[in-house]
């Protein structure tokens, strides 16, 4: 049963940090490219950053560009988000996707991120 669950989102001031964390069971973690994507309230959802199987390319929303940072670690079946210089436009739901061609895409349940003073 694949599942992936997402954890680390909170509340966090403007310029705060915080680092999401994504953990993948029931499916070949390390074949699978792995995307990070975010809704706000009345918005659509859009992506936030992605990464391949391998981890040897990264690709990122307009918006974020300079201050997040994805990466994976595929010992621990295990991405991330790095979110840096949050501003109060980050506050959404964060949720993890796995892809891989031929495949149904997964998605994992979100975790709530606001930024706010």
């Amino acid at each position: 049963q694949v599942q992936l669950v997402e954890s680390g989102g909170g509340l966090v001031q403007p310029g705060g940090s915080l680092r999401l964390s994504c953990a993948a069971s029931g499916f070949t973690f390390s074949t699978y490219a792995m995307s990070w994507y975010r809704q706000a309230p009345g918005k659509e959802r859009e992506l936030v950053a992605g990464i391949t199987s391998t981890g040897g390319r990264s690709n990122y929303g307009d918006s974020v560009k300079g201050r997040f940072t994805i990466s994976r670690d595929n010992a621990k079946n295990t991405v991330y988000l790095q979110m840096n210089s949050l501003k109060p436009e980050d506050t959404a739901v964060y949720y993890c996707k796995s892809a891989r061609a031929g495949r149904r895409d997964n998605w994992g349940q979100g975790t709530q991120v606001i930024v706010s003073s």
